[in-house]
């Protein structure tokens, strides 16, 4: 008789995903070869995570409107035109054939953004131009006497304060009762007035309205992973989180805002961090469980260097962060961290992680020295620069990628992939990164 989870250790619940992984529900593999690759792939990535020798160096795309500028669709079509987007991501696999990819889902979908009159990003069309890629509005979502509501309830927090800021369409909510009042027969009238208010009704006509255009562009986006997959290609990312600090300091308080609060009220700080920590396991947690995928992305921002002293980020970041890596490790997932900017002054922190357990994707980083301290704990990718991508020669970035694969690469655990997240690309440099890493960075 199988183990029940919660019986289950680390090790045999990542055996259990990598397993899913392998054989996808409902996937028809257009042929014996694509069968065959993808089963290749999946293995490729789980050796190289656990510092074993792959058969060769894996290439991974982290990229949003990459596609669509490839093959000449603009960002506001990408945003609009989900058959325009899953055309771009089915071409871009078949012509380019890397190892891995990263799911067009990120583009987003504008319709559902001007249903619900989204507030804190501009994208094409609305806000920017439209060949322009969407932009983050900085602002406090979250106020300085939130706090002790987000730590109080964050569901709530999220329901009744912060979704009504950040969705013109669901300002009403506020008004709304807290659900946790809900608890016997007579209270339930008198607090469902609210929802006889007519702004109230709107906004849940709203909910509905974009629910519907989201059940029609998830057919699309389902669709096109089904077929990436029957084609022998596999998605990068099973699921997404973000490290603690970053969602309240990104997306609540806003860069100025948590600089602030760091030294006016930084127990505060610490005591939402401590409340969103476990939800941030959780979301990465589901994600890999929904999609059979083990692979968690975790984009990395405030904690780069230069954002924050050491001794911030000993104090503020690297505590939860390293809770929820090491939560998701727990549940057998493996966190994809993707360190944008330069993380060269937070590397031995690093060495405190689990061997074989997880992926650091880093942009600006000293590759030698990321590859000396943590060569026999982690894998480590990344690295190939977004300007050498977009300005240099197929030559150029051969040369760069052999000495990625020369020094870093040596013995395994390195993945090839860009430093950033690439909005747009240069046909032979991109096919110079993959044919030649596929060519050169075997092992024997």
């Amino acid at each position: 008789m199988d183990k029940k989870w919660a019986e289950m250790t680390a090790e045999e619940k990542r055996e259990a995903r990598f397993k899913s992984w392998f054989s996808p529900q409902g996937v028809q593999f257009k042929s014996l070869e694509a069968e065959a690759s993808y089963k290749a792939t999946i293995q490729r990535f789980k050796d190289v995570i656990q510092l074993k020798k792959p058969d060769r160096v894996p290439t991974l795309i982290v990229c949003t409107f990459m596609p669509c500028h490839l093959y000449g669709i603009k960002p506001a079509e990408g945003m609009t035109n989900p058959e325009k987007l899953v055309f771009a991501s089915t071409q871009f696999l078949k012509d380019y054939k890397p190892d891995f990819y990263m799911s067009p889902a990120l583009v987003g979908y504008s319709k559902i953004f001007q249903v619900l009159d989204y507030k804190q990003y501009n994208w094409p069309g609305h806000g920017v131009s439209e060949d322009s890629v969407y932009q983050y509005v900085e602002g406090e979502y979250m106020k300085a006497e939130d706090y002790q509501t987000l730590i109080d309830d964050p569901t709530d927090f999220w329901l009744r304060i912060y979704l009504p800021r950040v969705f013109g369409a669901l300002e009403p909510l506020k008004n709304i009762p807290s659900f946790t009042e809900l608890w016997e027969m007579p209270v339930i009238p008198g607090n469902m007035v609210s929802f006889g208010i007519p702004g109230v009704q709107k906004a849940l006509k709203a909910l509905i309205e974009a629910g519907s255009e989201a059940m029609a562009w998830d057919q699309h986006i389902g669709g096109f992973e089904t077929t990436a997959m029957s084609m022998g290609f596999a998605n990068g990312s099973g699921g997404i989180t973000k490290a603690p600090f970053d969602i309240l300091a990104d997306t609540l308080r806003g860069t100025r805002a948590i600089m602030i609060d760091m030294y006016r009220q930084p127990d505060m700080v610490l005591k939402a961090i401590e409340r969103i920590t476990p939800l941030a396991i959780k979301q990465g947690v589901s994600g890999a469980t929904t999609r059979g995928n083990p692979a968690i992305f975790i984009p990395l921002h405030k904690g780069a260097d230069g954002f924050m002293s050491d001794e911030q980020f000993r104090k503020f970041y690297w505590p939860s962060l390293k809770e929820v890596i090491l939560g998701l490790i727990n549940e057998g997932c493996v966190p994809c961290l993707f360190c944008e900017g330069s993380y060269n002054t937070r590397l031995e922190y690093l060495k405190e992680l689990p061997k074989g357990s997880c992926l650091w994707i880093f942009d600006r980083t000293d590759m030698a020295r990321a590859k000396e301290l943590l060569g026999k704990t982690i894998c480590i990718g990344g690295n190939v620069p977004s300007g050498l991508i977009l300005t240099g020669t197929p030559e150029q970035v051969k040369a760069y990628c052999k000495n990625l694969i020369d020094v870093v690469g040596k013995g395994g655990g390195y993945v090839m992939a860009f430093g950033t997240s690439m909005d747009e690309g240069k046909t032979d440099t991109i096919h110079a990164m993959i044919d030649f890493t596929k060519e050169y960075g075997t092992y024997k």
